[in-house]
């Protein structure tokens, strides 16, 4: 690849555009809701527009294709929802998919921090070049753009909803079979800009076996519904710890109810994950790639079958 020696837009450069996004979906808003795209937005335009002037859906890079977006949300922070999203794009890079992860929680951006990625990023004639991990997954953060990793993202809504627009339309990401968009917990302002500015092929939701459990998933499940984006499943992160000395399973915070709320949803639970101190161990290091053995099997025959 060709790169030229600067780096990516600067945090001004990002701010005015950001502004600029979310000036033309407001007047898009006002011109009515409800249009579905005619072309393929998994592909990059010439003209860098989606057809029809009501339509939210920007297509992605004009010089990358991205065959499959999966979001991975959650209903409240602190499920590990950034882990799995890593796990899960180093389960499909290890069956030999190009795959791609979308750091869309711009205020609290960890996916760079899990595989060892810093920046600054680069860019060429066809825009950002995505940081890659040593087994191949592609990164956008904004982490990487910062000049200061430990920088606040000190940002209104909009500002955050058009950056990660641009993670879509203004990154370089090639071929793509799968991308992962790890999007920040609860259903707000990136998440609804994700729904309505990506098009999404399903959306993995991750829980933990707590008491809230019911309400939390609810939540993520009926924003799906109301965007009309499918729910691929569930997946409960630290569901229990297994002993090193005997191997037997206690479950820390009591038997999850999760398999029930997801049948009440017309969804699975694809997976259940254990308390694992090494990988976590290994995310603090800068060192995920190192795990042999990925707990997401199901989660990725889902995705890909």
């Amino acid at each position: 690849m060709n790169q030229q020696n600067s780096s990516a837009k600067s945090d001004e450069e990002l701010l005015e555009e950001a502004s600029r996004l979310e000036a033309e979906a407001l007047a898009e808003q006002e011109r009515g809701e409800g249009y579905q795209p005619k072309r393929d937005l998994h592909a990059g335009a010439e003209d860098g527009q989606a057809d029809g002037p009501e339509s939210f859906l920007k297509p992605v890079n004009a010089a990358s294709h991205v065959k499959h977006v999966i979001g991975v949300v959650s209903g409240k922070g602190g499920v590990g929802k950034s882990m799995v999203t890593s796990l899960l794009g180093l389960e499909l890079a290890r069956r030999g998919y190009r795959t791609a992860i979308m750091d869309a929680d711009i205020t609290g951006p960890s996916i760079p921090k899990a595989f060892g990625l810093r920046g600054p990023l680069m860019q060429d004639q066809d825009g950002i070049i995505p940081a890659e991990t040593a087994e191949g997954i592609k990164v956008i953060s904004l982490n990487l753009l910062l000049p200061d990793e430990t920088d606040p993202v000190v940002w209104r809504g909009p500002i955050i909803s058009g950056t990660v627009q641009q993670f879509w339309t203004e990154v370089h990401w090639g071929e793509i079979d799968y991308m992962l968009v790890d999007m920040p917990p609860g259903t707000g302002d990136v998440a609804l800009t994700v729904f309505q500015s990506i098009p999404l092929d399903g959306i993995i939701i991750v829980t933990s076996p707590q008491d809230l459990v019911s309400m939390i998933v609810t939540k993520a499940v009926k924003m799906a519904e109301i965007m009309n984006v499918k729910v691929l499943g569930i997946v409960e992160n630290m569901s229990y710890f297994v002993c090193p000395d005997c191997g037997a399973k206690h479950y820390i915070f009591g038997h999850s109810t999760i398999d029930s709320v997801a049948a009440q949803h017309g969804t699975k639970v694809l997976d259940h994950l254990p308390l694992n101190p090494e990988a976590a161990g290994l995310a603090d290091a800068g060192k995920i790639e190192s795990l042999k053995e990925t707990p997401l099997k199901h989660t990725a025959d889902e995705i890909t079958r």
